[in-house]
């Protein structure tokens, strides 16, 4: 099998490379699940604002699977460029960094799910430049959607924000390949 090398089809393989490498991650058989996201890391880099250290703007949240009570928890804290309130952080901050803990819970079951609706609850604010944890968790599954919460706590324990949400479980070959399909039709 050869490949063409013209400079059209050239480019066209150059920028269809990295969904190859994924679709082939894809169809890799599944191992346990690891905590955190450091494969994906390594693999094709992770540009996520929640927890991917390739975003110089993001919030690099780094979660850890506690195994006996299958949840994720990270603990961080906030800088001075996502304040809100003074002092304290900005709601969509809160409400990305609960987004996070729960999409994280995808993990105990090999899967990629996609956040469906998320409820948040303010109810104390959240500091900046203090230590905080955030934990979530799996609280059912129907089928294509998994139901999840999560919580933000300061060092005392006390919780700050909490979070509900539903996420749709995905097919990431039936994603990827329609996103291929329509990169093909650009590239032509």
């Amino acid at each position: 099998m050869s490949l063409c090398l013209c400079g059209k089809c050239l480019l066209g393989w150059v920028a269809l490379a990295p969904l190859f490498r994924m679709l082939h991650l894809g169809s890799m058989p599944r191992h346990k699940p690891v905590p955190g996201h450091e494969v994906q890391q390594r693999v094709y880099g992770n540009n996520c604002f929640g927890c991917g250290p390739a975003n110089e703007s993001g919030l690099h949240l780094e979660f850890h699977l506690n195994e006996e009570h299958k949840r994720f928890l990270c603990e961080f804290e906030l800088p001075m460029r996502f304040e809100g309130p003074p002092s304290h952080a900005h709601g969509g901050i809160i409400a990305t960094i609960l987004d996070e803990a729960m999409g994280k819970v995808s993990k105990l079951r090999s899967i990629i799910a996609v956040t469906q609706t998320m409820q948040v609850n303010y109810i104390r604010p959240v500091p900046l430049m203090k230590p905080l944890v955030t934990e979530g968790w799996e609280v059912g599954v129907n089928g294509r959607e998994h139901f999840r919460a999560a919580e933000i706590r300061n060092a005392q324990g006390e919780i700050l924000a909490t979070s509900t949400g539903t996420f749709i479980e995905v097919d990431p070959k039936r994603m990827f390949a329609k996103f291929l399909k329509e990169s093909q039709t650009d590239s032509t």
